[in-house]
């Protein structure tokens, strides 16, 4: 920790504005991570118990379920499939956000660490003396950046990946609906 802060209180105007765009990153992250989760978990269960009314015999779905708004007296297979599509949107916004970040923290990492490791060589230059001593610690605490952006992307993927799998297995439940709905063609009004 104290290596953290040495390095934003030393490291000049760049090591403090990559650190400012990782902490936001960071944040987006756990909100995106947060909300989405919640999200996707409540609509899961709606979409759940809408499909178990549909298999115990049920021409009625759940009123909350996203296919309820597209259930009319002129439904057909496309309506129920477009509103599958735009179920698939809702459940993956926000995702490309987190693929965004973790794809290109690691590499505002590394800018911060390539700035202070110039800036290190550059006060080298300006000295009658360079020991490994010197050069050490310095170099160092230049790849604390690199530690940052990588410590931003991990959580973000990670998040990315689990919520890309939960909105899955939400089209999967909904997808099982649309089929209940279309293989009555009575129900179907056509």
């Amino acid at each position: 920790m104290n290596l953290l802060f040495t390095y934003i209180t030393s490291g000049g105007v760049i090591s403090t504005l990559v650190f400012i765009w990782l902490s936001v990153y960071f944040m987006i992250t756990v909100w995106i991570w947060i909300s989405k989760h919640m999200t996707l978990n409540s609509w899961e269960k709606v979409e759940k118990k809408s499909l178990e009314t549909l298999l115990r015999g049920s021409k009625n779905i759940k009123q909350d379920s996203i296919l309820r708004n597209c259930l009319n007296a002129n439904t057909t297979r496309t309506s129920l499939d477009i509103c599958k599509s735009v179920a698939e949107k809702k459940s993956t916004s926000y995702l490309s956000m987190l693929s965004v970040i973790s794809s290109t923290a690691p590499f505002i990492g590394l800018f911060g660490t390539i700035v202070s490791i110039l800036n290190t060589f550059n006060q080298l230059g300006d000295a009658q003396t360079a020991s490994l001593t010197v050069i050490a610690p310095a170099i160092s605490e230049a790849l604390v950046a690199t530690a940052a952006g990588i410590f931003v992307a991990i959580p973000a993927y990670s998040a990315h990946v689990l919520l890309k799998r939960k909105a899955y297995e939400l089209m999967s439940l909904i997808q099982r609906e649309v089929d209940l709905l279309t293989s009555d063609d009575a129900f179907l009004y056509e």
